[in-house]
């Protein structure tokens, strides 16, 4: 078992290689300039590496970036094994991330939170306390009160 650390290195070392290799080293326009790789974990006997990505563009460029990123497996892992000089080359997998999904949710609810809390703003604009300023009973309250009950 390799350590965390060394584990970090080498993830850190595929996202380079590998974002680098799509950059200039491929030239497959599914890939393009489209393609961002956002993240590498690979598990703890570094046989395995996860490469997440985006894809700016509609669901037809993701579904073509993706079928380009299993064509180009083979060239990637090769510049993998090349750059890190281990003994093993770990293999890769290809997930899309959903970090922009997630953020654009994130700020769907951002924008109803505000347009709501501008509602409340708008509706509480114009109104007026319930009871009056100061709803608390005074003193000479208490007196009046009393002096009402009496008659």
């Amino acid at each position: 078992m390799a350590d965390n650390a060394r584990a970090k290195k080498l993830a850190d070392l595929i996202q380079e290689v590998v974002a680098e290799k799509l950059q200039r080293g491929i030239k497959d326009p599914r890939l393009g300039t489209h393609v961002t790789i956002t993240d590498t974990r690979v598990t703890g006997d570094l046989r395995e590496a996860t490469v997440f990505y985006t894809v700016y563009g509609d669901d037809e460029e993701r579904a073509s970036a993706a079928a380009g990123l299993e064509s180009a497996k083979g060239i990637l892992r090769s510049a993998v094994g090349a750059a890190a000089g281990t003994k093993f080359t770990p293999t890769l997998a290809f997930v899309a991330d959903a970090l922009p999904g997630n953020a654009k949710a994130i700020d769907d609810l951002l924008d109803r939170a505000r347009a709501s809390d501008a509602r409340v703003r708008e509706a509480a604009s114009g109104a007026t306390y319930a009871g009056g300023a100061d709803p608390y009973r005074k003193a000479d309250d208490d007196d009046n009160d009393e002096d009402a009950a009496s008659e």
